[in-house]
């Protein structure tokens, strides 16, 4: 494995560590209604396959603080329904006919604190995965160099390197956090 390839695959399992970590911010929730709060929450249907809520129905923002789901199969509303209700979110789903509406809450301080910790939780585990592409990156270069693919001065300088991407990666995922504390917090 080339010295280029080693430093590429880090930076790709990077960036998309930084992408899930920014993913999964989506589905905390802050003051304002928004489908990304449970279009991830699997739902079972159609006699125990799991569906992501967004594949069973459009999910719609009418007011600020209100979500709208339309299922588009009218018998997976129950499953739909309980389903929001497993996912600890704190919402309350109240089925009308065809459609499903949450009214989201207005957050109390102390709910607030509990999201702050859950995104501090997401962003530890996301760091967390940044240093275990480093530990990985640096043992195929120490690999290489074994095997006299590369020389010492270029498994330095290539140290160096991953561990400049490992600080700016882990510095984005803070920026993220700093964001979503922000957005929380806001009331």
């Amino acid at each position: 494995m080339a010295l280029d390839d080693i430093l590429l695959e880090a930076e790709e399992k990077m960036i998309k560590t930084e992408e899930v970590v920014q993913r999964d911010f989506t589905g905390v929730r802050t003051g304002k209604a928004s489908p990304s709060l449970v279009e991830n929450i699997m739902v079972e249907v159609y006699g125990g396959s799991h569906m992501r809520l967004r594949e069973l129905a459009g999910i719609s923002t009418p007011e600020a603080r209100m979500l709208l789901i339309q299922p588009w199969d009218a018998s997976t509303t129950t499953a739909i329904e309980k389903s929001i209700q497993k996912a600890n979110l704190g919402l309350n789903p109240a089925v009308q006919g065809k459609f499903i509406r949450i009214v989201l809450p207005e957050l109390s301080e102390e709910r607030r604190q509990e999201f702050v910790k859950i995104a501090r939780k997401m962003s530890e585990e996301g760091r967390v995965a940044i240093r275990h592409v480093r530990r990985d990156a640096m043992e195929a270069l120490k690999k290489e160099e074994k095997v006299g693919g590369i020389t010492e001065d270029q498994v330095e300088a290539a140290e160096k390197e991953i561990q400049k991407l490992t600080d700016q990666y882990i510095g984005k995922i803070d920026d993220h956090l700093s964001k979503k504390e922000k957005e929380i917090l806001t009331v």
